[in-house]
């Protein structure tokens, strides 16, 4: 991939399709070819064929997806698993056909078993069950992952995946109840805060353990793996740091400035108790993070306080 490559981003106004957008366009790339949802539906295989017949992509990088946290998984899995098999198999097939030289398709940790020796190793892939509440979403990932593998091994093209962790950032989802956890708490802290609410409850105990990756590290790791030759099958895209759910609700409360008590609620599921990936494939690779977890929360609780002054905050 050079800076002349006209270059296909997939669910560019997403959070982390934005932060790809941002990279690119920084690191000198600006041949980009995008397409909101109105305009491209990637659920169609006819509408995916003719774009990208029309276009012609050098490289084509998906980010799109149907996402969301425990309570959207766990309530819509239907969806899930439709809409997201549906981009993944159109969105990868289509561009072999059109002879695109390379795509970097976007997964997710949650395809590894749910309890996956940690940290858990890109090879733990389809060795045990999967996570009950986000089943359908993995599925569809791990689909698209070796719809990747089997044409590259099939076909030798440059088809290869990145299983980003826990991701978040700019342009994140703020729902009250189909956001993931992240940023469910900064939204959450943020209102009670403003009302002067004298706690904020936590869904379930407070213990499982999580791996966040600010999206601009993400995104910076992706132009990296691009610009690898030979670039593994799929790789582990993360920070390789961990924190509980307990611990990231204090750091958060101490970021918006929220005076309060935090309570846990442990009615509700915890989901995977701990999912740490081994990120020691990718930094064989030469590539490593930047942002802690301290900084990378203050960078987003100011771009959620811009996103909401500016009426632009999903949610």
């Amino acid at each position: 991939m050079n800076t002349q490559s006209k270059i296909y981003v997939a669910g560019h106004q997403g959070m982390v399709g934005s932060a790809i957008i941002r990279a690119l366009k920084s690191a000198g790339y600006a041949n980009i070819v995008t397409r909101t949802r109105a305009e491209l539906d990637l659920t169609s295989q006819a509408d995916v064929r003719a774009f990208y017949e029309s276009e012609k992509p050098d490289v084509a990088i998906i980010a799109a997806a149907r996402v969301g946290g425990i309570h959207a998984n766990h309530t819509y899995p239907a969806e899930f698993l439709y809409e997201n098999l549906a981009i993944a198999q159109n969105t990868i097939h289509q561009a072999y056909r059109s002879k695109v030289g390379r795509l970097l398709f976007l997964g997710s940790t949650c395809i590894y078993p749910k309890f996956a020796e940690q940290p858990i190793k890109e090879s733990s892939l389809l060795t045990a069950s999967l996570e009950p509440t986000n089943e359908a979403y993995a599925i569809a990932k791990i689909a698209g992952l070796k719809l990747c593998q089997f044409y590259r091994q099939q076909y030798g093209v440059s088809f290869h995946s990145a299983m980003p962790t826990n991701l978040y950032g700019p342009g994140d989802n703020y729902h009250p109840e189909n956001s993931h956890v992240l940023p469910a708490l900064i939204r959450r802290f943020h209102e009670a805060r403003q009302s002067g609410a004298p706690e904020v409850v936590i869904w379930g105990t407070g213990k499982p353990l999580r791996e966040f990756l600010h999206a601009d590290d993400a995104a910076a790791g992706i132009l990296h793996l691009l610009r690898l030759e030979n670039p593994p099958d799929w790789v582990n895209l993360g920070s390789g740091q961990e924190i509980s759910i307990g611990d990231l609700a204090g750091l958060i409360k101490q970021v918006v400035g929220y005076r309060g008590e935090i309570s846990l609620d442990p009615s509700k599921p915890d989901g995977t108790p701990r999912k740490l990936t081994d990120t020691s494939l990718l930094q064989s690779t030469g590539w490593s993070p930047s942002l802690t977890i301290e900084s990378g929360l203050a960078l987003t609780y100011a771009s959620f306080l811009a996103e909401l002054a500016e009426g632009r905050l999903r949610a």
